[in-house]
């Protein structure tokens, strides 16, 4: 009898110890997690506490009658079910009071929102700090690259993670790769996962970057190199969010883990209270409070979280019976999001309207992944649903589609940017289109032509009084020529200039800089110019 129970005892703590060694609950009274497991072992143990019964005749002792009123006499189901019953209706009743009808005032402060001046915080960009792609766009060109690498192909993944950060002042996105299957990590995971993808979403550059040391910790790594595995033993407490993947300003890879922090009764008010980083090479990790997590961390809280603190702080200011019956000045935000780069930080985008439905914008907020700093900028005008339909509208003959627009800055108007792309997820043509006068539309095939066609359209219209600079950033270069190539394009004489040591293609208007006839393989010059497409335009021979 001692050995059964001996047996029994070390069977439920094997069992306890494998459930929780999958599911990974923190250790935590605010985590949905631990409750259900805890109401799951009882559960067991109950059903197991019966049919050892059952099975030792305890309590079938001639009729089905006499079986049920041994099962009620016994103490052991008794407390059992006691149990059950309690840790049910503590998780019910922490719920309801955790909920935004009996909180709806505290709900509604979890974020702090502060009025914006359009003109002066949205100051207009280079566009190469303006994210062209959308994620999707993002995953077909990471996997593209992929593809083209037949050596790793074979045993690696791009994950589908494709975090947009600023990296040395770019808006670009990263994603690391993972094993292929099972059998390609068991035979690749001693050296790591050698690489992550980095996309510009300014310049659509993709590139695969090779790490000297292989990444240890990952999703697709298993036991306690699982990265969701590794921050559980080493903070059993701590309740972890959505996990991103960035890099730091070295290229080191790392994961950014933001832990919850519970505001509002038992499970309500959830925001973020801490940020643990994890070295994905090493597994070497830092707890900060998320006041003190470093600068180059872009991603504290989540774009989905502070979109639904801003919802509660627009639909909450007079109470949750008014948020669903009245709804007088409720605000909400519109159907989707997108990113802006600014001061080195990524922040959130996206339209504020009624919570009536109606087909206009009456402003938009901007808030901080990593303060969690929120701006609301009263802006009237279409909403970017209606105008993604509006530059549809200019290319329907050839049926693109458009992207979630940012909102940018052109001569002090907001103006919707966005992309059109084909059937196949391809980017073929840019449009800007004007939000308080959407019928407005600019359509160009490159960035370029795509502004240059909206400021003539401002000019034309009388909304600005001169033609408007170019909205680029200038950069300068110097060295010895290496190549030196004439071109006509389009009627005009071009010369096509690769620097020693330097890949890129610099192009010279022959007739804006008539000295460039001057020089030859081997010369020394030096030169201030823009970033295009594929070309760096000089603007100016110094």
């Amino acid at each position: 009898m001692r050995k059964a129970k001996i047996f029994a005892g070390i069977g439920i703590l094997l069992f306890a110890a494998l459930y929780y060694y999958i599911e990974l609950p923190a250790i935590n009274i605010h985590a949905r997690g631990l409750w259900s497991f805890l109401i799951t072992l009882v559960v067991i143990l109950l059903v197991l506490y019966v049919i050892r019964g059952i099975r030792k005749r305890t309590f079938f002792l001639g009729n089905l009658t006499e079986t049920r009123q041994q099962i009620k006499s016994s103490k052991v189901l008794s407390l059992g079910i006691t149990a059950v019953l309690v840790l049910v209706v503590v998780y019910l009743i922490g719920s309801v009071l955790s909920s935004p009808i009996v909180n709806a005032s505290k709900y509604q402060k979890l974020l702090e929102v502060s009025e914006g001046d359009f003109a002066k915080d949205v100051q207009e960009m280079s566009f190469s700090q303006i994210p062209l792609l959308d994620r999707d766009s993002a995953t077909l060109l990471g996997n593209r690259k992929m593809g083209s690498l037949v050596e790793m192909v074979s045993q690696y993944e791009v994950d589908s993670i494709y975090t947009q950060i600023n990296y040395q002042n770019r808006p670009v996105r990263v994603s690391p790769l993972k094993y292929a299957n099972l059998i390609k990590w068991f035979t690749n995971s001693k050296e790591g996962i050698p690489a992550f993808i980095m996309i510009d979403m300014a310049t659509q550059n993709t590139s695969l970057v090779r790490l000297d040391e292989g990444i240890k910790y990952s999703t697709s790594d298993h036991f306690g190199r699982n990265i969701y595995r590794h921050l559980r033993f080493s903070y059993p407490t701590y309740i972890f969010q959505d996990l991103s993947f960035e890099i730091d300003e070295e290229g080191t890879p790392y994961w950014i883990c933001p832990v919850s922090e519970f505001k509002i009764g038992l499970f309500g008010g959830e925001t973020v209270g801490r940020v643990v980083t994890c070295n994905a090479i090493t597994g070497e990790t830092k707890d900060y409070a998320v006041e003190d997590c470093p600068q180059w961390v872009d991603r504290a809280y989540s774009a989905d979280l502070l979109v639904s603190h801003y919802n509660y702080y627009g639909t909450l200011k007079h109470g949750f019976f008014n948020s669903v019956l009245g709804q007088k000045d409720c605000l909400q935000t519109t159907e989707g999001y997108n990113y802006l780069a600014i001061d080195d930080d990524i922040w959130v985008y996206t339209g504020v309207t009624s919570v009536s439905g109606d087909q206009s914008n009456v402003g938009f907020v901007l808030m901080n992944q990593r303060t969690k700093e929120a701006k609301y900028y009263k802006v009237e005008g279409a909403t970017e649903t209606s105008a993604m339909a509006s530059a549809e509208g200019e290319v329907q003959n050839l049926k693109y589609q458009a992207t979630f627009p940012l909102l940018l800055n052109i001569g002090d108007q907001p103006t919707y940017f966005m992309a059109l792309k084909d059937d196949a997820g391809l980017v073929k043509k840019y449009a800007m289109v004007n939000v308080q006068k959407y019928q407005w539309v600019a359509i160009g095939n490159t960035v370029d032509e795509c502004i240059a066609d909206y400021q003539d359209l401002l000019l034309s219209n009388g909304i600005v009084e001169k033609e408007l600079p170019p909205v680029k950033d200038t950069y300068t270069a110097e060295g010895k020529i290496a190549s030196i190539t004439e071109v006509v394009v389009e009627g005009n004489t071009h010369y096509f200039i690769i620097l020693e040591g330097d890949d890129n293609i610099y192009d010279v208007l022959v007739s804006e800089h008539i000295d460039i006839i001057r020089s030859s393989v081997g010369s020394d010059i030096s030169f201030e110019y823009n970033e295009g497409d594929s070309t760096r335009e000089v603007i100016n021979l110094n």
